[in-house]
């Protein structure tokens, strides 16, 4: 029985009747209910997720620098996700999300500082992608970038150049979205990016790439003829808990994107994408791995965890649109990818990228956005968009999605160069960007943040004597 008919219940006069009607609308009255209270359960679970996604981050950048930037890396990681909030909450969610639009299809407004919105669960599931995507820089510009430059740059990408990109492919009234229900770009497809390889991936990505870049590389980076010296972090055991932190809240990231998961068709694209989402990391990952025995003759643990991170980032856009096979095609292939843009980004730009971000979640991200525009199946596109505008160009599609893809990345970033590209460059003329000679030297530990992170690692701290080891040839 429809909400209708239920409101329409004092119109029946049979006594009967009614009685039956009357119970038939409070059972669908509680199942209705029920079924909100599972989604959000759901939404909420994947949005905490996600946000345990912060602890991966910080383990996986501090043990990516040395042990003298440490403490400074890990309030960086603290600040993305604070500042972030707040500048999410005033400012965000309505440029994002917000219905009163005066520029429909490129920017919402409405919603300022949540006014009038009791959207509570989306806030949460959006505000935790808003940090990721803002986490992704700290690795790329750690060891010589002023905190209170960062503070800026976190601020102004989590409350204004990220929101903008998500309404774009996400909000149904968003100019590339494929959520719209008519109308859609390049006669109806629209850009399909269903947990964000370009949204969330790519505008980090290449936000760490023009941070990098404009901050210069750290001292001693390169030599006297350009080439790269080797600046190793400090902490394989930090990466390694960082990258399976990580691992492990990309099953909120990905599969939580579907943001429903009663009904068989909707758990079953849950579950797909959870599969597709391993099978993408753990390819990545095997594939690295050889790649780097072949050519070091070594078995590299750290290369590995940065290959299993790209193959997550490169299944993130199609994870509940592609087949498990094509999954781990895409991120064996992302693994490749992921080492050629390091030493591209390295050895032909000069640009010195600690953690190296702008590959593994840039130019990933690309790859995972044309992944769709490739491989993505017409079933899976009816289930999780609702219509098969178009599908993957090497499934039988007519080739309007790859087209809608690469818009999509070039728009991204473009919109991340032309806004962030003159803060950068106006915080470096102004010499408010990068911590002076002598603070780098020191590390940003000592001369920002009062100390080492270490407490223990120079001998004394505040008066903390030491731990000696005895040893069997010390003199009484």
């Amino acid at each position: 029985m429809s909400a209708l008919d239920c409101d329409a219940l004092g119109k029946i006069t049979d006594a009967g009747l009614k009685q039956v009607a009357t119970a038939v609308c409070a059972a669908t009255t509680t199942a209705d209910d029920a079924k909100t209270g599972l989604n959000a359960f759901f939404v909420l679970v994947s949005a905490y997720m996600v946000f345990a996604m912060q602890a991966g981050f910080a383990m996986l950048c501090a043990g990516s620098v040395r042990t003298k930037n440490t403490m400074n890396i890990l309030l960086k990681n603290v600040i993305d996700a604070a500042a972030g909030a707040v500048a999410f909450y005033f400012f965000g969610w309505a440029f994002a999300w917000g219905n009163k639009s005066d520029a429909p299809g490129f920017i919402g407004s409405g919603d300022f500082a949540l006014d009038g919105m009791t959207d509570y669960v989306s806030w949460m599931f959006q505000w935790a992608f808003a940090a990721a995507a803002a986490t992704i820089v700290s690795g790329a510009m750690a060891e010589r970038t002023a905190f209170s430059a960062y503070l800026v740059y976190s601020i102004a990408l989590t409350g204004f150049v990220y929101p903008v990109v998500v309404h774009w492919v996400w909000h149904g009234q968003g100019w590339l979205s494929a959520f719209k229900s008519k109308e859609r770009f390049l006669e109806g497809s629209g850009m399909m990016d269903f947990a964000g390889s370009g949204v969330v991936h790519m505008t980090g990505g290449f936000a760490a790439l023009i941070g990098a870049a404009m901050v210069g590389p750290r001292m001693g980076r390169f030599n006297d003829e350009g080439k790269p010296n080797d600046m190793k972090g400090h902490s394989a055991t930090l990466v390694v808990l960082g990258t399976f932190f990580l691992w492990f809240g990309w099953y909120g990231f990905n599969p939580g994107s579907m943001l429903v998961v009663d009904g068989a068709v909707n758990s079953m694209v849950v579950a797909r994408a959870a599969v597709v989402t391993t099978l993408g990391g753990a390819s990545a990952g095997v594939s690295v791995l050889f790649i780097q025995k072949a050519k070091t003759g070594a078995w590299d643990l750290v290369n590995a965890c940065n290959g299993a991170l790209a193959g997550l980032v490169s299944v993130t856009a199609g994870c509940s649109l592609i087949t498990p096979w094509i999954g781990i095609i895409a991120g064996a292939l992302g693994g490749g990818i992921f080492l050629f843009a390091r030493w591209f980004v390295l050895n032909v730009l000069k640009i010195d990228d600690p953690v190296d971000a702008a590959a593994l979640h840039g130019f990933c991200g690309m790859w995972g956005v044309l992944v769709v525009g490739l491989f993505a199946k017409e079933q899976y596109v009816s289930e999780v968009y609702g219509h098969t505008g178009d599908y993957g160009a090497f499934m039988g599609g007519e080739g309007r999605l790859l087209g809608c893809q690469i818009v999509g990345i070039l728009a991204i970033m473009g919109w991340v160069s032309v806004t962030l590209g003159p803060l950068f460059y106006v915080m470096r003329v102004t010499g408010f960007l990068r911590a002076t000679a002598e603070e780098e030297s020191a590390g940003l530990d000592e001369t920002e943040h009062g100390g080492s992170a270490y407490y223990f690692e120079h001998g004394n701290a505040k008066g903390v004597a030491t731990p000696h080891i005895h040893h069997a040839n010390d003199k009484p």
